[in-house]
C-alpha cells in the first residue's frame, strides 16, 4: 500500500512587510521609554520625543497592517491581524493623548504606551513566525 503525503508549504512575510513590522517595535518602545523619562524628570521635551516616536510607530504599523490585511484575505493568521489592529488603534488613541498639553499626558499616556508596546511586541512575534500549511 502506498501513501501519499502532501508537501508542506512555508509561508513567511515578505521583506517589506517584515521591515515595517519589525520597525514599529523600537518606535513604540522608544515612545514608552520617553514617557518613562518624562514621568521621572518632567522635562517637556521627553513628551515631544514620545509623540514623534509614536507617530513613527503608527506609520510603520499602519503600513504593516495593510500587508497583514492582504495576508488575511489569502488565509493567513487572524490573531496576528487582530493584535496588530488593536496595537494600531490604541496607538492612535495614545497619539491623541500625547497631543494634549505636556502636563496632561501623565499617567494615561504612560499606561497607553505600555499597552501599545506589549501589543506591538506580541503582534510582531506572531507575524514573524513561519507558518506551515499543507
Amino acid at each position: 500500500m502506498t501513501t501519499t503525503t502532501a508537501p508542506l508549504y512555508y509561508r513567511t512575510p515578505g521583506v517589506l512587510h517584515t521591515t515595517l513590522l519589525a520597525g514599529s517595535v523600537p518606535l513604540f518602545l522608544g515612545g514608552l521609554l520617553s514617557d518613562i523619562a518624562y514621568y521621572q524628570s518632567f522635562q517637556i521635551q521627553w513628551s515631544n520625543f514620545a509623540s514623534w516616536l509614536i507617530a513613527g510607530g503608527l506609520l510603520f504599523s499602519g503600513l504593516a497592517l495593510l500587508f497583514a490585511l492582504a495576508g488575511l484575505l489569502r488565509g493567513a493568521r487572524k490573531l496576528y491581524f487582530v493584535l496588530l489592529l488593536a496595537a494600531w488603534l490604541l496607538g492612535l488613541v495614545n497619539a491623541f493623548e500625547h497631543a494634549k498639553d505636556a502636563w496632561a499626558v501623565m499617567p494615561s499616556g504612560l499606561v497607553l504606551s505600555v499597552i501599545v508596546s506589549l501589543l506591538a511586541c506580541a503582534a510582531t512575534w506572531l507575524g514573524l513566525r513561519t507558518e506551515v500549511t499543507p
